[in-house]
């Protein structure tokens, strides 16, 4: 049984699947990347608000969780994707 073997048989639209293999593509051995959004759409050729509804797809199917993240000054970062 192949690892996205799940993917390819839920009902997730195709920008999900190609948000979560890029996401898997880039995660380190304990299934964690923090690509950021704006990357995402570059390198999958998606526009940013495609990439902001696929990841929102794949949390609802709960096969990626993500964590907001901050400087130390408070701005806003890139996520951390955690992959299922």
């Amino acid at each position: 049984m192949s690892f996205f073997e799940r993917i390819y048989k839920e009902d997730l639209p195709p920008r999900a699947k190609t948000v979560y293999m890029y996401l898997k593509d880039r995660g380190n051995k304990d299934g964690e990347c923090w690509p950021a959004v704006k990357m995402i759409a570059k390198d999958t050729s998606l526009s940013v608000s495609t990439v902001k509804r696929a990841i929102a797809d794949l949390i609802h199917y709960g096969l990626v969780d993500k964590e907001c993240r901050y400087r130390e000054n408070g701005s806003y970062t890139s996520n951390r994707y955690f992959i299922k």
